[in-house]
């Protein structure tokens, strides 16, 4: 195996992107010019997904919105989750590189590692984190996160002192962008949401991993049955930051829009989901139209997870979790102001909801205990 996989342009410099590319930004935002209402979550008609097995990490019961309790207070920027077989939860720390374990109401965080050579600025440092359904056997964690030179996907043992193995690197890094979402599908491969860094042509480019969605080996490699062999499961991305699948394998992602249209898509292999060339939904039929749309002063949506047939989403300037109906129905708006930033969010196997506060990454209004995590257990 081959530690390091690269692409033709994944090796050369670092794109660096102005203010005037990042124009609303991918965590902010900014004025909505007419935004339509949420739409629904009917599928749009095309092929179906491909057949795979049921998801591992969906669960069939119903998150209680109205019961919260707090795992933990006073972190830095929680930005990946990853909830284990034992009912704790490993988190990352965009900023300070950390990777903490929780449990419900077992006391404190705990640092279990610390991600080796992150360079955290702007929306870039620690994100992602995923672990594999073998991971109670091989202990391999994953991590997506931001390098001196790139954004890069490596792997671990918690707990062990050697270096992390790089699996995947050349992702262009920026101030804005950076994607960061990893999780692996019920396939066993790995996905990662990337962004387009701010170099906009990149997303149309099938030849670089920026502004796409990337499935991959546990090793790293390009995984079977991608289109043209190579990492790219689909493209036309602004940044993608939620990856989740339904129970039937339906894969589901989260797009920032730029200044009017924050996007739900269903992601199938192959697909060009319009980036730059359209934004919300279009006619032209070379792209595939978003599921759901909102402005951006409504979401800026980051993670994603499903329980039962309802997709939630964390929305960071939106400060709220929107519940979609995946069997058709209106968008709901839940918990609105009520933490302010809502950057991740994830489903447990025993069907509890657990949500990251992102009060403390520059953009958000700190409240007291600020940055949070939230468990929200099922009915």
């Amino acid at each position: 195996m081959t530690a390091t996989r690269t692409r033709p342009r994944w090796a050369l410099a670092i794109v660096t992107a102005s203010a005037a590319l990042v124009a609303a930004c991918s965590d902010g935002g900014g004025p909505p010019t007419d935004p339509p209402p949420p739409t629904s979550a009917t599928p749009a008609p095309g092929p179906s997904a491909p057949a795979r097995s049921p998801a591992p990490s969906t669960a069939t019961g119903t998150p209680d919105l109205s019961a919260p309790e707090t795992v933990a207070t006073g972190l830095d920027v929680p930005w990946g989750l990853a909830l284990r077989s034992d009912g704790s939860a490993l988190v990352a720390e965009r900023d300070s590189g950390r990777i903490l374990q929780l449990r419900p109401g077992g006391g404190a965080p705990h640092e279990v590692y610390r991600v080796p050579g992150v360079a955290p600025a702007g929306e870039g440092g620690l994100m992602g984190l995923a672990i594999a359904a073998d991971h109670d056997r091989t202990g391999w964690v994953y991590a997506y996160f931001t390098a001196a030179r790139d954004n890069r996907i490596v792997r671990f043992k918690l707990g062990d002192a050697a270096a992390p193995e790089v699996i995947f690197k050349g992702i262009d890094k920026a101030d804005f962008h950076d994607g960061g979402r990893i999780a692996f599908g019920p396939d066993g491969m790995l996905y990662a949401g990337t962004g387009d860094a701010g170099d906009r042509p990149s997303a149309q480019d099938p030849d670089d991993s920026n502004g796409k969605i990337l499935r991959l080996t546990p090793d790293g490699d390009p995984a079977p049955g991608n289109p043209g062999g190579k990492p790219v499961w689909s493209l036309g991305h602004r940044n993608v930051q939620g990856l989740a699948w339904s129970a039937d394998g339906t894969m589901y992602a989260t797009e920032f829009g730029q200044n009017r249209f924050d996007e739900v898509n269903l992601i199938r292999p192959g697909a060009n989901y319009g980036w730059p060339e359209v934004e919300g939904t279009s006619g032209d039929s070379r792209y595939v139209n978003p599921l759901v749309t909102w402005s951006t002063e409504e979401a800026s949506p980051s993670g994603a997870a499903i329980a039962g047939d309802t997709l939630y989403v964390a929305a960071l300037r939106g400060q709220r979790l929107w519940t979609v109906p995946l069997r058709g129905g209106p968008p709901r708006a839940e918990l609105v102001g009520r933490y302010g930033r809502l950057r991740t969010v994830a489903v447990a196997p025993d069907g509890a909801l657990w949500l990251t506060t992102s009060n403390r990454d520059g953009r958000g209004d700190p409240r007291p205990g600020d940055d949070r995590i939230l468990r929200f257990p099922a009915r």
